[in-house]
């Protein structure tokens, strides 16, 4: 599994030119995932998200994490995070998962982000062609690969 998370004030989610979901103040997590992904990795990421310290605390230093904060979650699935760009012009994305694999993986995500928060965590659809806006805090993105956990 890999993401990027950033850090925002205020994200959304607009399919059609209709608001699918919002959130104030938290993470916009974009995931990518490929067919060797587990559920170990699924409980590692989780964990590591909500407990990352990227939000300010009193004296301006990044010591608080999202659990600190209170923050929500907006996750998008990001197939092009597998994107592989070494030959040619066109992008490849052979390494990310095929629906079949990849939607139960994104709602485990899900699931698992949502219990650890105790809280509902947004998202966007799978698979549709989606608007995502949002006013990145910091601005501050960070990059996790569960290849590179150990």
């Amino acid at each position: 599994m890999r993401v990027v998370i950033q850090r925002v004030r205020h994200c959304s989610v607009s399919i059609d030119n209709k608001l699918f979901s919002e959130i104030e103040k938290g993470l916009l997590v974009l995931l990518g995932i490929e067919d060797s992904d587990t559920e170990e990795d699924i409980d590692w990421l989780c964990h590591k998200i909500i407990n990352m310290r990227i939000f300010n605390d009193e004296n301006g230093l990044m010591n608080k994490s999202l659990m600190d904060n209170n923050g929500n979650i907006l996750v998008v699935s990001q197939f092009t995070l597998f994107a592989q760009t070494k030959k040619g012009n066109r992008p490849s994305f052979i390494k990310a998962s095929k629906h079949d694999f990849a939607v139960p993986m994104y709602e485990k995500f899900c699931q698992k982000l949502g219990i650890l928060m105790n809280k509902e965590v947004k998202t966007g659809k799978f698979g549709a062609d989606m608007q995502v806006s949002l006013l990145n805090d910091g601005p501050v993105t960070v990059w996790i690969d569960t290849n590179n956990k150990e």
